[in-house]
């Protein structure tokens, strides 16, 4: 396996901790995108409405910040790995919930999507600063690239899969198989986790002293401005494209074909991207992600049928990679060269996952006012040309970063360091 990575991205070391961690990260996209997509599509089958699945995504959004603080906490009184296992067994739990409730989950749609929200909370707490502690600046581009690879992989089988035995079962009936799978894959997660190192941390949880560092710090208040821009896009269309396909082909197999595209080409684009987008191209990297993910938007605004979703498909499969692998680098440089960064590690993960929530929740709020007041399919359009330059503005955000001439606090640039002291 070392020597098939080294082959297709370069000499690098690869310890056993990494090797789990993209392992549980792979189970966990495959999971994910096998089910996450055609929940909301549970959900629009049995109401019909907007508002419901927008109430079930603003409840995610909610519960997943508010857990992050709380996981944060724990990560600094007890175990980073034990978060993490918590985090994977609550999502074990929402699938398990999910086929308990079956055709009534609409009704709990707040429910389930608190409890969707607690999993990811645990989860990416814990992966974040896992991955912080396993990688290094010289690794991290490499596996964020390569975490995005198996990401695509995943969602190149899971949809299409998922799709397929949908469409080919009676009623919900494929819904309840798929989430059957995604129960037993968070399972298998779970047994992965119990071979990872404990990893304890020592000191008190300073959540509001690393917001306040933004004073101090302009960098780092640029990163957590980026990111709320970057949620502001991703609050509303992480499930209203989903249900636009669906509504416009009537058939769960097109979705899965859709994702299938998109995946495709981010699979081939994140390879490329962590090959050979280097240190000083991070911010055309990100400049031109972020352009091309806007302009997407029009394809599909002005003239919507599946012929344009599947060409935006391609066009944000393309630019995801070439965006999230230099944002994503970027983001855990400023934070490892920010005050008391080894000891405020977990600090900072959890700041910078609330300001990407404070932008989801604004974006599904005002997703909730707009339908409230106007026809839906009128209205969304014109909020989508608003909503959709989130990434785009990123840019304006970093292009005045520089991590030129400063160094790192030794105990986050080095593995040694980490280890006895990371985020995707």
């Amino acid at each position: 396996m070392k020597k098939g990575l080294n082959l297709l991205l370069g000499d690098i070391k690869i310890d056993r901790d990494l090797k789990l961690l993209l392992t549980i990260g792979g189970l966990y996209a495959l999971a994910t995108f096998l089910s996450n997509t055609f929940v909301n599509i549970y959900l629009w089958k049995q109401s019909g409405e907007y508002i419901a699945i927008a109430q079930y995504n603003l409840s995610i959004f909610i519960m997943q910040p508010l857990t992050f603080i709380l996981a944060g906490r724990w990560a600094k009184k007890v175990d980073r790995v034990i978060v993490l296992r918590l985090g994977v067994i609550f999502l074990s739990l929402f699938f398990m919930t999910v086929l308990i409730v079956g055709e009534n989950a609409a009704t709990y749609n707040m429910l389930l999507g608190g409890l969707l929200g607690i999993g990811f909370g645990f989860y990416w707490l814990a992966f974040n600063v896992l991955t912080f502690e396993v990688t290094e600046p010289e690794t991290r581009d490499f596996f964020n690239g390569f975490l995005g690879l198996m990401q695509s992989f995943g969602g190149m089988i899971g949809p299409i899969l998922a799709g397929f035995i949908i469409s080919r079962m009676d009623n919900f009936q494929g819904y309840t198989i798929i989430f059957t799978i995604s129960f037993a894959l968070f399972l298998l997660a779970v047994v992965c986790t119990m071979f990872l190192k404990r990893r304890s941390a020592k000191g008190n949880f300073s959540f509001r002293r690393i917001i306040q560092e933004r004073k101090n710090n302009k960098d780092w208040k640029r990163i957590l401005y980026a990111h709320t821009f970057q949620g502001l896009r991703e609050g509303v269309f992480v499930f209203v494209i989903s249900v636009w396909v669906f509504v416009t082909t009537q058939s769960e197999l097109a979705l899965g074909t859709f994702n299938l595209v998109f995946s495709g080409f981010s699979f081939v684009f994140y390879f490329l991207a962590a090959k050979y987008i280097k240190h000083r191209m991070r911010k055309w990297g990100i400049f031109i992600g972020g352009l091309s993910l806007y302009l997407s938007v029009f394809i599909i605004i002005f003239h919507m049928n599946y012929t344009t979703l599947l060409i935006y498909a391609a066009i944000i499969g393309f630019s995801y990679p070439i965006l999230f692998v230099p944002y994503l680098s970027m983001t855990f440089d400023v934070i490892g060269k920010a005050w008391k960064a080894a000891e405020m590690r977990i600090e900072y993960i959890v700041v910078r996952e609330l300001f990407v929530n404070i932008g989801r929740v604004s974006s599904i709020i005002l997703f909730l006012i707009t339908v409230s007041i106007f026809d839906a399919e009128t209205a969304i359009p014109y909020l989508f040309m608003v909503i959709g330059a989130g990434h785009f503005v990123i840019y304006f955000f970093i292009k005045d970063i520089n991590l030129k001439g400063v160094s790192y606090d030794e105990s986050v640039s080095s593995n040694k360091g980490l280890v006895d002291n990371k985020n995707r």
